[in-house]
């Protein structure tokens, strides 16, 4: 099974007994966050020592009205890293508003042209955005992850397109079944799994620290709100982890 979504450089405990607790409950591959350049490194020198752990590159919208925002021509270098597999999370979020949309598109623009430049695929932050989302997307021919998808009226977008879309612990929470309703929706070769750790821990474990050993709860979830077996899709999520991030 594949975590396709978390933030181990801010978790609480190492990234190593995090993995540990991981691999027991079946998870052997967590895509791990940058979310800035030092997150970014710190991420990498996670991914560099610990097998299964590859690192998904970028800065967040949250930055995009700080200084941290001048600084993508330093993701370029970091890309190169064997283990970076993607651009992001990169995204327009119109909910916290750290900076305006005008600002987080300037800087989500830069990380789309470095991903088409490099070739790999982007990682989507999109809360209450999403016809900016899908506007902004338009023009990137590239390979689309929605992580976190939160956003119901991105769903016809990311169909229409082909994007993978990628569930964390909120499709689990009792007051979100439209969240569940778009997953029965997404194609089985285009649904990914994620705990998004340390944050928004599934139903089962809600109020605690999230990890990526929780994912089996979001995955069971999403098992029955398709009428899947488990097993089954777990097997089918690992596929489309590996053909989105060109995982060998």
């Amino acid at each position: 099974m594949t975590d396709s979504h978390a933030h181990l450089d801010a978790c609480d405990e190492p990234a190593a007994d995090l993995l540990e607790r991981a691999r027991a409950a079946g998870v052997t591959t967590v895509v791990t966050i940058g979310t800035g350049i030092d997150s970014c490194r710190l991420a990498l020198a996670i991914a560099e020592v610990e097998d299964g752990v590859v690192a998904a590159l970028g800065i967040d919208p949250h930055q995009a009205a700080s200084p941290e925002a001048g600084r993508v021509g330093e993701l370029h270098s970091l890309l190169t890293h064997p283990k970076a597999v993607a651009v992001g999370e990169t995204g327009l979020d119109g909910y916290h508003r750290f900076a305006t949309i005008a600002q987080q598109q300037e800087l989500m623009d830069a990380q789309l042209a470095l991903a088409d430049e490099i070739g790999l695929p982007v990682v989507i932050h999109s809360r209450e955005a999403a016809a900016e989302t899908a506007s902004a997307l338009a023009p990137f021919a590239g390979t689309v992850v929605l992580h976190c998808f939160s956003s119901p009226g991105l769903l016809e977008t990311a169909l229409e397109r082909g994007y993978y879309v990628s569930f964390a612990g909120n499709v689990t929470y009792p007051k979100a079944a439209d969240l569940r309703e778009a997953a029965s929706r997404i194609p089985a070769d285009r649904i990914l799994v994620e705990t998004d750790s340390p944050y928004l821990a599934p139903q089962p474990v809600r109020g605690r620290r999230n990890e990526p050993a929780h994912v089996v709860h979001t995955l069971a979830v999403l098992a029955e709100a398709r009428g899947d077996d488990p097993v089954e899709l777990g097997r089918r999520i690992d596929a489309n982890a590996r053909a989105a991030f060109a995982l060998p």
